[in-house]
């Protein structure tokens, strides 16, 4: 049994919090909030201890790793403090907000031999799953380009001071919330981006930091990425992988928030377009069992921390793009 403290208990932390209830493997023995007097009462529902304090997890021994569901702007100094205290970490997207930060963090977790994950669950969905074995196999040739979109109007509702809301915590409006997980995927199919040129509008609704997200990503080893992300659409979900000798196409039914399967379409050369269903799968789950197994000295975590850095690197360009109205360089990710 894994002892986890998930810190932060917004939208998301909750979230984290229910999926662990019960398992058998990895159990919320703590929970973090600053905020203690509205976690209060869900803390108390949940029979977990409610601390104010980071500290105060990290100088427990019977803590064996942290969950962190906080601003972006402080995973830096978390992931480095957890790592230093001798805490496993998994991180909720995106890992840093520069490539700066994302070397210091993985450096430390690697310095102090702890495991580090992080929350990008699109990459453990089923058919996302099959889309790299196929790629991997050869069976759609050489991968050319990547079409995608994850689009929400979930931060609609929400106070409009919430830190989800603003310019430091989330540059370029959707890229943080939706869009990361597309530049993450990318990066899984092509390797290190080199350029990135993208442009953020607010089109469709109060959100002043921008509501819709477009993005053309080259790769050093060749390959695009044409990424779309809105919080201003209700919900769709879609990756498509073009290669030499076919297509492979994932479209959503749901929000990963509550999966309802999704829909898998594949066309070879020669053939026509084949489609099949998968069924719903807890990915956000399977992601943090993928840490629970690392962090007890299992299987390596599936997600190469190149391509963590990489990912970042990526984000850091789309942000400076979105401001020059230029296409800017990726910095390497070592």
């Amino acid at each position: 049994m894994l002892n986890v403290a998930v810190v932060g208990l917004g939208w998301w932390g909750r979230i984290i919090v229910g999926l662990l209830r019960g398992h058998a493997r990895l159990r919320v023995a703590a929970v973090v909030d600053p905020n203690t007097e509205a976690s209060a009462g869900f803390a108390r529902e949940q029979g977990i201890a409610l601390h104010a304090r980071l500290e105060d997890v990290l100088a427990d021994p019977a803590i064996a790793a942290v969950v962190l569901c906080t601003p972006h702007s402080l995973h830096r100094a978390q992931v480095v403090a957890a790592a230093n205290a001798g805490k496993h970490v998994f991180c909720e997207k995106p890992l840093a907000l520069s490539r700066a930060d994302v070397r210091a963090a993985v450096a430390a977790c690697n310095a102090n031999r702890v495991a580090l994950a992080v929350g990008h669950e699109r990459r453990f969905e089923p058919p996302i799953e099959e889309l790299f074995r196929m790629l991997r196999a050869g069976e759609i040739g050489t991968p050319l380009q990547v079409e995608a979109n994850f689009s929400q109007d979930k931060f609609l509702d929400i106070d409009p001071r919430n830190w989800r809301l603003s310019p430091g915590e989330a540059p370029a409006g959707p890229l943080t919330a939706t869009g990361i997980h597309l530049l993450d995927l990318s990066i899984g199919v092509f390797g290190e981006a080199e350029s990135a040129f993208a442009s953020v509008r607010q089109l469709g609704s109060p959100l002043v930091n921008g509501d819709t997200l477009a993005v053309l990503l080259t790769f050093r080893g060749g390959g695009h990425a044409l990424v779309s992300a809105m919080l201003a659409t209700p919900f769709v979900g879609r990756f498509a992988l073009y290669g030499s000798h076919g297509w492979i196409e994932v479209r959503d039914k749901n929000h990963p928030e509550a999966p309802e399967g999704w829909e898998f379409i594949v066309c070879k050369r020669g053939g026509r377009p084949e489609r099949r269903d998968f069924p719903p799968a807890r990915a956000v789950l399977a992601n943090l069992e993928a840490f629970a197994e690392a962090a007890r000295g299992g299987a390596p975590y599936p997600v190469p921390q190149a391509q963590m850095i990489a990912n970042i690197c990526a984000l850091e360009a789309v942000v400076r793009s979105t401001r020059s109205g230029r296409v800017e360089a990726v910095e390497a990710a070592r």
